[in-house]
């Protein structure tokens, strides 16, 4: 009988995506997060704040639904605009 040893056979690679597709994805996942987390919690500022201090008026639920989202807008913006300095998303830049 002949010694026949299965010949090891290279892994197939995955199929990737490029990597700016990648960053790209990445970039649309951390803006539609931060803007259901901002949306979120400026609605339940705005809840806690009408029952507070409104006599339970709808308009300080919106305004706070409309400042969350506004503010997640600009921060996405604001990381699609600046594609070529690294992410500081976060932290504060103290300018001399």
């Amino acid at each position: 009988m002949a010694d026949e040893t299965p010949k090891p056979t290279a892994p197939v690679p995955k199929t990737t995506r490029p990597l700016s597709e990648a960053l790209l994805n990445e970039k649309w996942d951390r803006c539609l997060s931060s803007f259901l987390v901002k949306s979120g919690l400026g609605l339940s500022f705005g809840v806690v704040f009408s029952v507070l201090l409104f006599k339970r008026r709808a308009w300080p639920a919106f305004v706070g639904t409309g400042f969350g989202a506004g503010r997640a807008w600009e921060e996405c913006d604001n990381s699609f605009k600046r594609a070529t300095t690294p992410s500081k998303d976060g932290l504060r830049v103290i300018r001399p």
